[in-house]
């Protein structure tokens, strides 16, 4: 296999509903999609890094020109024997694993249509049905919020995900727990809790969490450690984890019992097969997590959670949720039971709505 062009599309996508972090709120995506080329056909993949550099160091801008000037160079006109050549290959670029990730997921997904196997099947996957849970962010008031969940419940979602942050945390959840006693519930902070706040965190060991995911910083699994000892709810370790390495870290530290792992974060395909192999050979389960994906990353999380340790419900849920049009068809849909069944097309197993990528198009670049 070898690549002989990669094009870059920036796409620019309005949410169907805003969606608020402890980061701030989004509207709309700025989203990279990456384009392989070879033997007459294209793999695809999501670049899923934000519109700015909140969640971790990476934004759309930025990625943009690592992807043009350093990771696309690596690649073109190499022959590569498999995907699996692509990260070895850019790894002497420090960080960007989203941009990175996002052109490593992209040959994965052509090797795979070369091969005329689906991409799940590809990467090792089991799975024939994945469990979907959603994430709801902020809202403007907790009746809102309560009523979101109401409508999630009734699609047929297996879990529930609340944001919190500072003031909107304890008192929320409580309220969620009244009106919702028995679901799977589970909570969010995106690292906006400190240290000293493990008091106060203590008091959501009330309401029987599936999980807290990342309440501190990325960079802290010592202190996460201390926290878990202090707390009865598992800890879900998310942007800390950016390697098999750091979840074998965390996972010796005691500073988590679950592990989320997205696509991205990761750097791709390769490096998430890894972090899963190192949480399935400790006992720590996994789950799939989300970036407000359009439809390829959104295929390519479907295909990530066919391995077999993705034994909770993730962040994977139907395109409708976030988009009025996505950019595949059909769009991801879930079944009345709160499923997504995976599909036997080649590659990621969806199509391209060409006319609507291009038709929402802001920018793109022709690499050979």
């Amino acid at each position: 296999m070898r690549i002989e062009r990669i094009i870059l599309h920036q796409i620019r996508m309005p949410l169907v509903h805003f969606f608020e972090t402890s980061f701030g709120r989004t509207t709309q995506r700025d989203i990279i999609l990456v384009e392989v080329c070879a033997e007459g056909i294209s793999g695809w993949g999501e670049v899923t890094a934000g519109e700015n550099p909140f969640y971790n160091e990476e934004w759309t801008q930025a990625a943009w020109l690592i992807l043009r000037n350093y990771v696309a160079p690596q690649i073109l006109g190499r022959p590569l024997r498999s995907a699996e050549e692509v990260a070895p290959l850019t790894d002497h670029i420090r960080g960007h694993r989203m941009a990175r990730g996002g052109l490593e997921a992209a040959v994965w997904d052509l090797e795979a249509r070369l091969a005329s196997i689906p991409l799940w099947k590809k990467i090792g996957g089991t799975r024939r049905e994945i469990p979907c849970g959603v994430s709801i962010g902020i809202q403007q008031s907790v009746p809102q919020l309560l009523d979101a969940m109401e409508r999630e419940l009734a699609a047929g979602y297996q879990r529930i995900k609340i944001k919190i942050k500072p003031g909107w945390d304890v008192d929320v959840v409580r309220q969620v727990r009244e009106r919702f006693p028995h679901i799977k519930l589970m909570a969010d902070a995106n690292a906006a809790y400190l240290p000293a706040d493990a008091g106060h965190l203590r008091n959501l060991d009330d309401f029987y969490l599936m999980m807290l995911e990342q309440p501190l910083s990325d960079d802290d699994l010592i202190d996460h450690a201390a926290l878990q000892s202090r707390l009865s709810t598992p800890i879900c370790l998310d942007e800390s984890i950016r390697s098999a390495h750091h979840a074998e870290q965390a996972i010796r530290l005691r500073a988590c019992g679950i592990i989320n792992i997205k696509l991205g974060r990761v750097g791709g395909f390769s490096e998430a097969r890894r972090v899963h192999d190192t949480a399935q050979a400790a006992g720590v389960p996994v789950w799939c997590g989300g970036m407000l994906e359009a439809g390829v990353g959104r295929a390519h999380n479907v295909a990530l959670s066919t391995l077999p340790n993705f034994v909770l419900p993730g962040d994977v849920s139907a395109s409708r949720r976030y988009w009025e049009r996505d950019i595949i068809q059909p769009p991801v849909e879930i079944t009345p039971h709160g499923t997504i069944v995976i599909r036997e097309e080649p590659g990621f197993g969806y199509e391209l709505d060409c006319d609507y990528i291009r038709h929402i198009t802001v920018r793109e670049e022709s690499l050979a």
